[in-house]
């Protein structure tokens, strides 16, 4: 797949899970990379040092709050104030919520849907003139099964995720004709800090082992019983930034052990 020497990449949500998985395969393909995401700011610190030196490349970090606008476009001018230029834009923050609708609250419906949607809208408007001007870019969304099929009590986050499959397709065909291309990742049950804490309550609710509520999860929706890794993830960003992907464009593609095959 060759090399990202030379290439720059902001993620967003990558201080942890799928977001760092991703800004590592990408550092050690050889793009510069500036992180983003909530932690301490000695592990922060530590992380991106450790980066940076690993894989010989730049490594910053933004802490933009992804549910603010206004720190979103910071965020992509720090960026671009380092780097000279963005190359690679991936959408990964994410938050949760579980309630069935009638009992959901307003201002957690608020706070998915900016975080899960309106940011991705904000960085690649953001993003898009620079990409165009000199086109090329990869952006690349990352979904979730449930940007295809729904779940019970998941009302935002499965509104935010469709939706980001729609935005994922609409700046796909906008780009259609230039070396830009937008795609996403639809990725199943990954063993993130996001998904374990959706364990945890499930076994403190059903009052079973956690070993026990992790295979009644995976059961339920997986039929491979097993968890994607953000490994995986993290080499199908790389697949979709390199010149052999250069036609796919606004596809959603399942990395989800058969999930959205039943």
């Amino acid at each position: 797949m060759g090399t990202l020497s030379g290439r720059t990449a902001v993620v967003t949500g990558s201080t942890s899970g799928i977001g760092l998985g991703i800004a590592r395969a990408l550092a050690r393909a050889g793009a510069d990379v500036l992180l983003n995401g909530f932690g301490e700011a000695p592990l922060v610190a530590r992380l991106r040092d450790q980066l940076a030196s690993e894989y010989g490349v730049k490594v910053v970090y933004d802490g933009a709050d992804m549910a603010r606008p206004e720190q979103i476009a910071s965020m992509i001018e720090h960026a671009t104030a380092e780097f000279g230029k963005i190359d690679i834009l991936v959408n990964n923050a994410g938050i949760q919520y579980v309630a069935p609708i009638h009992e959901f609250p307003v201002e957690r419906w608020d706070a998915i849907i900016a975080v899960n949607l309106s940011a991705a809208f904000h960085t690649i408007r953001l993003v898009l003139p620079q990409m165009l001007a000199r086109n090329w870019g990869r952006i690349v969304n990352i979904a979730s099964a449930h940007g295809l099929v729904a779940s019970v009590n998941k009302a935002a986050y499965v509104a935010a995720k469709h939706g980001l499959v729609g935005l994922t397709k609409v700046v796909a065909l906008e780009t259609a004709r230039t070396n830009v291309t937008c795609n996403a990742i639809c990725p199943g049950w990954v063993l993130t800090p996001l998904v374990h804490k959706q364990i945890e309550d499930r076994a403190s609710r059903e009052g079973v082992a956690l070993e026990e509520a992790k295979r009644a999860l995976l059961a339920e929706k997986q039929p491979s019983l097993e968890f994607v890794t953000p490994e995986q993830i993290a080499a199908l960003v790389l697949f979709l930034c390199s010149d052999e992907a250069a036609q796919i464009r606004g596809a959603a593609l399942s990395v989800d052990g058969g999930w959205t095959a039943q």
